[in-house]
C-alpha cells in the first residue's frame, strides 16, 4: 500500500506543496537506508530531556519525519500529522518529528509555542540522525513497520490525515 502515500504526495505537489533542502547538507557517505532495509537505529532527547529510541518502539509502527522550522512545507503538513497521531496513536502508531536545526533547542519552543503538538519532538542539532539517514531534503519521512524495517520514505509534504493514508497506516497496524 506504498502507492498511497505516493499518490498523496503527487497530489500536493501538484498544488506547489515541495520540499525545502539545505544545500549545505550532504547525504551520508555509505548511503541512505532504502525501502525493504531495516531503520538505522537512533537514540535523541526531546525538550523535557527525555530520551527516544527507535529500537525502543519496535513492535509498534513508527513514522520518522525530519523537518526544521524554516521550512514551509513542514510547517503545513504539522497539523495533519498531529491529526494523524490522535486518531492512531492510541492502536500503536508513533509519531517521531527529528528537528534538524543546530539551534533547534531554542527554535522549536517558539514554533511550537504558536503551534503546539502531542507527538514528540526530537532535536538532532548535530545532524548525526539526519546523516545517518541520508536527509537533504525537508520534510523527509520514513514509515517504518513493526518488525524495524522502512516500508517506505516520503519526501515533501503529505496530507498525513487523508483517508487513503490513514487507511494505509491501519493496515500496518494490523500486520
Amino acid at each position: 500500500m506504498r502507492h498511497t502515500i505516493a499518490f498523496a504526495l503527487l497530489l500536493l505537489l501538484c498544488v506547489g506543496m515541495s520540499g525545502c533542502s539545505d544545500s549545505a547538507r550532504q547525504p551520508a557517505v555509505s548511503g541512505p537506508p532504502a525501502v525493504g532495509q531495516a531503520a538505522p537505529d537512533f537514540t535523541l532527547s526531546d525538550l523535557q530531556g527525555n530520551t527516544h529510541t527507535l529500537a525502543a518502539l519496535r513492535g509498534k509502527v513508527v513514522i520518522v519525519n525530519f523537518w526544521a522550522t524554516w521550512c514551509p512545507p513542514c510547517r503545513a503538513e504539522m497539523p495533519s500529522m498531529e491529526q494523524l497521531h490522535r486518531e492512531l496513536g492510541d492502536e500503536g502508531l508513533v509519531m517521531l518529528a527529528i528537528n534538524i536545526e543546530k539551534d533547534g533547542r531554542q527554535t522549536v519552543p517558539k514554533f511550537l509555542a504558536s503551534s503546539p503538538h502531542s507527538f514528540p519532538i526530537l532535536i538532532d542539532d548535530r545532524e548525526e540522525v539526519q546523516k545517518r539517514y541520508g536527509v537533504s531534503k525537508f520534510p523527509e519521512s520514513f514509515v517504518v513497520r513493526k518488525d524495524g524495517v522502512i516500508d517506505d520514505k516520503v519526501i515533501g509534504a503529505i496530507d498525513w490525515a487523508h483517508p487513503q493514508t490513514v487507511e494505509y497506516f491501519r493496515k500496518l497496524l494490523k500486520e
